[in-house]
């Protein structure tokens, strides 16, 4: 029996790889991308805070990487400051999808949402029971959004729970249905019942948001109940009934979820008589760019239209291994109309911040690493990578878990705050006995040391190769903290509260406390952790994302 399905199964992957044969080819879908992307051009002239005609039409756009003037995305900008000035920064009372929504437009777009008028868009997430109010859609793309871009969840004064991703995350896990799938009301109650079944678009969105998420097993086996129910429920033609009706946004749901996930379109799970999911889109589409929500439908409907587009658009830059559709670290910063400044970097960082302080300015947009594609830390290294600060070991490969040194932490930080001391502060003191001048690292050292970011070991030396240590990773970066105009000081009680959780905080050194209790306090560490493991030497990932997270709350990024 087990040798009939062993042979069962190789017919089946044997097949699947012939039916891709028949599938759209990268020509046609590049042709299809291009000829929609006319089309929403055309018809969504002047896009506004909507459902339709708004938030999904910049997002296609932008993430398609079509020829949009930039006056388009700027025009959308000033739409939505109208629309939140009009509204006080409340865009609905109830539904906080519209804030994810938004939020994920102005990113797409370039824009930073967490200053709109004087609103922060983000805020709103920050409540938690406000946020799951309007069922699952709410964490989905309360999650969606906040990762589009790694914003962190400010706190929320107003809110009875505050919200945290791992708060979202649990909720959508707690509201699987049995069959592995999800639906609108599943768990609304607090219960899942035995009946509950999932239905395709719910359960393509739940997925996307739990993409980035996958080195948790209890997500992993999620996903994977999920995608046997996903692959089951798809009918002969490579599509999804939902609603009543087989129709094009329930497939674009499922693609757009295989594309966050890092799964081929051509899986033989999702390839059906040889059609795939992009088949399937395909099918919808009419002469003029435009899609219809059924086979048997007349005309186009827009909705139908926007979402067919960013479903192809995910499934293009999949193909070009591009950042998926919703990790837009990539997302270049547009003009804001004022003064021909750019959103990101035009900001001068926190007031109390050091004179000589800067944003790092974007100079490699796009840039990505090959073996950081399903990485948590993905979003952290692309955004840094992308203004140089840091770099990967060879140009393709970035090597997220080898170690760093002293040296190569030191000059990572000097680029993060674009330090550039003058001529007259560089000749002056800071140098270490084993810093040597011909070393490529001494600028960075010296410079780290002068504005007190870096200290020696000891007797005057540096150990400029010697692999940075955890603790030693989060002194350095408190201190560069503080030079960006953040507030670090820690009293004895938050220090206590703070590492007392862990179960080796006694292994912490004394000099190392208060600045680790302000790193798990900012989110800049993950206290979620259960050890803090001060002796260890950090990962290339560990410090990206601690540089990162610093330099997104001092307001440089």
């Amino acid at each position: 029996m087990k040798k009939f399905t062993a042979i069962l199964l190789a017919l089946a992957f044997a097949l699947a790889r012939d039916f891709t044969a028949f599938a759209a080819s990268a020509d046609e879908l590049d042709k299809a991308v291009a000829d929609t992307a006319v089309y929403m051009l055309e018809t969504v002239k002047a896009p506004e805070v909507g459902s339709v005609g708004g938030e999904w039409a910049v997002l296609g756009l932008a993430r398609s990487g079509a020829a949009v003037p930039d006056a388009y995305f700027e025009n959308y900008r000033k739409s939505v400051e109208a629309y939140v000035e009009d509204c006080d920064g409340v865009l609905h009372e109830k539904k906080y999808t519209e804030y994810s929504r938004v939020i994920l437009g102005l990113t797409a777009a370039g824009h930073d949402p967490r200053n709109v008028a004087g609103h922060d868009l983000t805020a709103a997430l920050g409540d938690f029971e406000r946020t799951v109010w309007q069922g699952i859609n709410g964490p989905i793309w309360a999650l969606l959004a906040l990762d589009s871009r790694d914003w962190p969840i400010p706190k929320n004064a107003e809110a009875k729970t505050q919200a945290t991703r791992e708060l979202y995350i649990e909720e959508i896990l707690r509201r699987q249905a049995p069959d592995g799938g999800w639906n609108l009301t599943a768990g609304a109650d607090g219960e899942v019942r035995a009946g509950e079944k999932g239905d395709p678009d719910i359960t393509g969105m739940a997925l996307q948001a739990l993409a980035k998420y996958q080195d948790r097993r209890e997500v992993k086996e999620a996903t994977e109940r999920a995608l046997i129910f996903l692959s089951e429920l798809q009918d002969e033609k490579g599509g999804y009934e939902g609603w009543g009706d087989v129709n094009s946004e329930s497939v674009v749901q499922v693609l757009v979820a295989l594309c966050e996930l890092g799964i081929p379109v051509s899986d033989p799970r999702f390839v059906k008589n040889g059609n795939s999911l992009v088949d399937n889109i395909l099918g919808f589409r009419n002469a003029d760019g435009g899609f219809r929500h059924t086979t048997g439908g007349a005309g186009n409907s827009l909705m139908s239209t926007e979402q067919a587009f960013y479903g192809l658009v995910a499934a293009q830059r999949a193909a070009a291994g591009k950042n998926s559709l919703y990790r837009m670290g990539d997302a270049a910063a547009r003009a804001t109309g004022e003064a021909g400044a750019a959103d990101g970097a035009e900001k001068d960082g926190l007031p109390g911040r050091h004179a000589d302080v800067r944003p790092a300015p974007v100079t490699s947009a796009g840039k990505t690493f090959a073996d950081i594609r399903d990485h948590a830390d993905r979003d952290a290294i692309e955004a840094l990578a992308a203004r140089g600060i840091i770099n990967g070991k060879t140009e393709a490969d970035f090597e997220p878990d080898a170690g760093v040194t002293r040296a190569e932490f030191a000059a990572i930080v000097v680029r993060g705050l674009a330090l550039k001391p003058s001529a007259a502060v560089v000749a002056g003191a800071g140098v270490f006995g084993d810093v040597n001048p011909d070393a490529w690292y001494f600028d960075s050292v010296r410079a780290a040391s002068l504005y007190g970011i870096v200290g020696g070991v000891g007797n005057g030396v540096f150990n400029p190769n010697g692999a940075i240590t955890r603790q030693e990773a989060a002194v350095m970066t408190a201190r560069a903290a503080k030079l960006a105009g953040l507030d670090t000081e820690r009293g004895d009680a938050e220090i206590r509260d703070a590492l007392a959780q862990f179960d080796d905080y006694r292994g912490v050194s004394e000099w190392a406390r208060g600045p680790l209790a302000f790193c798990y306090g900012e989110g800049i560490l993950d206290d979620s952790a259960l050890d803090i493991a001060p002796l260890e030497a950090a990962t290339r990932a560990e410090i990206a994302r601690m540089l990162y997270e610093t330099l997104v709350l001092a307001e440089l990024i």
